[in-house]
């Protein structure tokens, strides 16, 4: 398992870049505007992990901007924690044996959530290309959010 980044949602994307970058010093590795789903993803890294995070893609902060405005309370503007697995439906089943609901099944053979015991969303994603699908998972439903 390796990190690879932690979310946060921000509601206004120039004052975030201007804190995280001009104030605190992280550097932006790369951004992404998806037109579809009206966000913007920015990926950000300490000084010292740039070059690092721009060749594997962690450790990052991603600030997530909804282009629709949102009043984020209870928490919703922290987004999750998430890891790289050498395989994800071995450990998605090893969670679940171990009692942890797997809210968001790897249906996609890449993708998978959980959450901790206080409730943080953690995304679990398969390293190099996803797996083919495949029971259970490709069928199992969705449990609570994420």
């Amino acid at each position: 398992m390796e990190y690879l980044h932690t979310m946060v949602r921000v509601r206004d994307l120039d004052e975030s870049l201007d804190f995280y970058c001009n104030k605190l010093g992280l550097v932006e590795t790369s951004r992404k505007d998806v037109e579809a789903g009206r966000f913007t993803l920015v990926f950000l890294a300490a000084p010292g992990d740039a070059e690092r995070a721009r060749d594997a893609q962690a450790p990052l902060v991603e600030l997530t901007h909804n282009w629709d405005p949102e009043e984020y309370a209870g928490g919703r503007n922290f987004g999750h924690l998430a890891y790289r697995v050498d395989d994800i439906y071995e450990s998605c089943q090893r969670l679940m044996d171990g009692g942890v609901t797997i809210n968001r099944p790897p249906r996609d053979g890449h993708m998978a959530f959980i959450r901790s015991p206080d409730g943080i969303s953690i995304e679990l994603l398969q390293k190099g290309e996803s797996l083919a699908p495949q029971e259970p998972w490709a069928s199992m439903e969705n449990t609570g959010s994420w």
